[in-house]
């Protein structure tokens, strides 16, 4: 089985997975996520945070992007500029106006700002003890991180996702980015960069 077709089967089981843990989870998730995230990530530099809103069962990291705001750290949205390209970021924040954008996702109009974060919430199907994630294919997370840490070393990327979405070893190759932490709610975990 080619890497490719590892990860397409994987990304099957994990997205039918994922739906059943939201679906139980309820409220509380996203809180008691919150309450990790704030124990663990420092948000005293106030540095620019992007976050994404939740479809397709993905776990809620709004009270996250919330709470960012609230302790005056620019916030932003992913906005996908096309196949192959790195995500570029709009300035948002709750409240403001939404456009649909590609894929149905609602996104910043294009007069917002553009603005180029130094923390990112990750959204994801599965992850591993090695830090690394599962994402939707398309390589867009990846390639934006990489384009990020080469410019600003200290860039991180939170993975924010169901505990129950935690797998033996997620098929990698050397594109694929290590997230920094990974926030659920159980809890919050530090990974070491190679």
């Amino acid at each position: 089985m080619t890497l490719a077709e590892e990860k397409r089967a994987l990304r099957k089981r994990a997205a039918a997975h994922r739906e059943g843990l939201h679906r139980d989870a309820g409220e509380g998730a996203a809180l008691d996520a919150l309450a990790h995230f704030r124990e663990h990530v420092d948000l005293s530099a106030r540095r620019p945070l992007s976050a994404y809103l939740p479809v397709r069962a993905e776990f809620d990291v709004t009270p996250i992007l919330r709470h960012a705001h609230a302790r005056g750290c620019q916030t932003c949205l992913p906005v996908v500029p096309g196949r192959g390209r790195p995500l570029l970021f709009r300035r948002w924040a709750p409240g403001d106006a939404l456009v649909e954008g590609r894929f149905g996702i609602a996104i910043p109009p294009e007069e917002a700002d553009t603005l180029e974060p130094e923390i990112l919430l990750v959204p994801m199907l599965a992850f591993d003890d090695d830090g690394y994630r599962l994402g939707y294919g398309g390589g867009f997370y990846d390639r934006t991180l990489g384009a990020l840490r080469a410019r600003a070393p200290g860039t991180l990327a939170v993975g924010v996702a169901f505990s129950g979405q935690r797998v033996e070893r997620v098929p990698r190759s050397t594109e694929d980015e290590r997230l920094d932490w990974i926030v659920t709610e159980e809890g919050a975990r530090r990974f070491a960069r190679p």
